[in-house]
């Protein structure tokens, strides 16, 4: 009796027989089948855009889960990608276990690819995502470089502290914020449009910061045809609480007849400037004798005066003119509550025949001034960054010649640091709006996906 099975135990022998059967079969036992579901895959984002050879790109993050088992034990890779000359399945890495991991792509080609991303689950069964990629070739200086995606249009920037920034956008009234250690999107937005009572692009070109107040400015300019639009005739404050990735705006005071102000200086003065004749119906405002605003910062220990830099005019108007400065001494005032500009004495600055992409103070008074031509070129032209001391009397003194081979035109300095001190640096961030990112032919500022669109930030040795 000892040597024979029970009936139970012969039931029970021929089961386990039939599953292993099935197993060799390649067939999933049927209690496995039960236990195992389908898995699940989710991507932070559906589209990412990288650069070749680049530093701290973004990275996407992967949720995965399938019931009846543990995360941990789940797979995930790219198993396919339609354009491997941009990026191949090996240039996918995967890390991190359990429910949530970090997928990067090391991109070694201009253009894009889709990448079939893959969760193998238990039971062998699999899900897929697609991550639509797109990568920018590689630029100079590519390990200083972060790549502030969301936008194209970078066109001012203003410290926030912690490591982040505010950066404004010429093609909306978005200001965002960004981490400017890591290429990636902005971690908070907010489109001042409707506060400020515009329906269109107010052109924002500029801003400076004053405790807890930033001021901003339009180009005042006309538009690229030469239509006088109102909205871009606008200067506006935020008051900033908090500081770094707790950074919060709140929309204050507004003025929309600064541009009027200027040229009725201008008149009354001679008309020195041809500040009229360049806004003019059919005037473009990026002319050697248009009228366009793209720097905002305050004069030298004051709360009060603010600089206006001009990209147009040069003066005199001709190869070689200098750039413009106009000091507005009640600034705060006129951008806080509304009052009319009292305009101060205008300074000319030699910057080599460049005029003013964007101009930053520090509390120590020493000043950036990033050059460039006041042409609506494409950005091959020269560019420059010259210190200053904010005296009129004073020549600015040219630091470093920028580069000009890699798409994008340089429009802010993000602050200034002691340049007293050897190997100090300051931050330059593009506007690459008109630049063709991706090799097909669309200018960035018309990619269809906010995530493909980005402005580059470049950290430069500044200090003496």
């Amino acid at each position: 009796m000892s040597h024979q099975l029970s009936l139970h135990n012969r039931r029970a022998a021929i089961a386990a027989s039939g599953v292993l059967v099935l197993a060799a079969l390649g067939v999933d036992a049927p209690a496995h089948a039960a236990g195992y579901g389908t898995p699940t895959i989710g991507l932070s984002v559906s589209y990412l855009s990288g650069a070749v050879g680049a530093t701290g790109d973004p990275v996407v993050t992967v949720t995965v889960a399938q019931s009846g088992a543990d995360a941990a034990a789940l797979g995930v890779a790219a198993s396919a990608s339609s354009e491997p000359s941009v990026a191949g399945t090996d240039d996918v890495t995967v890390t991190g276990t359990g429910a949530t991991r970090q997928l990067a792509v090391a991109a070694h080609g201009r253009g894009r690819t889709d990448l079939t991303i893959k969760v193998t689950g238990l039971g062998g069964r699999t899900a897929t995502r697609t991550l639509h990629y797109a990568a920018s070739a590689a630029v100079q200086n590519a390990a200083d470089t972060r790549y502030l995606t969301g936008s194209s249009d970078a066109s001012a920037a203003v410290d926030a502290g912690g490591g982040y920034v505010i950066v404004a956008d010429d093609e909306s009234n978005t200001l965002r914020l960004y981490d400017r250690s890591v290429s990636g999107a902005p971690v908070r937005s907010w489109d001042v449009g409707s506060d400020l009572g515009v329906s269109k692009e107010i052109d924002i070109e500029a801003g400076a910061r004053v405790g807890n107040t930033i001021y901003w400015t339009g180009s005042l300019g006309n538009n690229k045809d030469g239509v006088y639009k109102a909205d871009r005739n606008t200067v506006f404050t935020t008051t900033v609480t908090g500081s770094g990735a707790a950074t919060r705006l709140t929309v204050g005071g507004s003025y929309k007849k600064l541009r009027d102000d200027l040229v009725a200086w201008d008149k009354a003065n001679g008309n020195r400037y041809g500040f009229a004749a360049g806004t003019a119906d059919g005037e473009a405002p990026k002319q050697i004798d248009g009228f366009n605003i793209e720097g905002l910062e305050f004069a030298p220990g004051s709360t009060t005066t603010a600089y206006l830099g001009f990209r147009a005019p040069l003066v005199p108007p001709k190869a070689g003119g200098k750039a413009l400065v106009v000091p507005v001494t009640n600034f705060d005032k006129v951008a806080g509550s509304g009052a009319k500009a009292v305009i101060g004495t205008p300074i000319e600055l030699d910057l080599g025949g460049l005029s003013i992409r964007d101009i930053r103070r520090n509390a120590a008074d020493q000043y950036l001034i990033v050059a460039g031509s006041w042409a609506a070129d494409d950005n091959s032209d020269s560019y420059a960054l010259y210190s200053w001391d904010g005296v009129a009397a004073h020549a600015p003194v040219e630091r470093a010649d920028l580069p000009t081979a890699d798409p994008g035109g340089w429009e802010a300095v993000v602050d200034v640091p002691d340049l007293t001190v050897p190997g100090a640096r300051a931050q330059l961030i593009t506007d690459a709006g008109s630049a063709d990112l991706y090799g097909d032919g669309t200018e960035a500022k018309d990619l269809d996906h906010a995530e493909w669109k980005k402005s580059r930030a470049t950290w430069f040795t500044v200090g003496s």
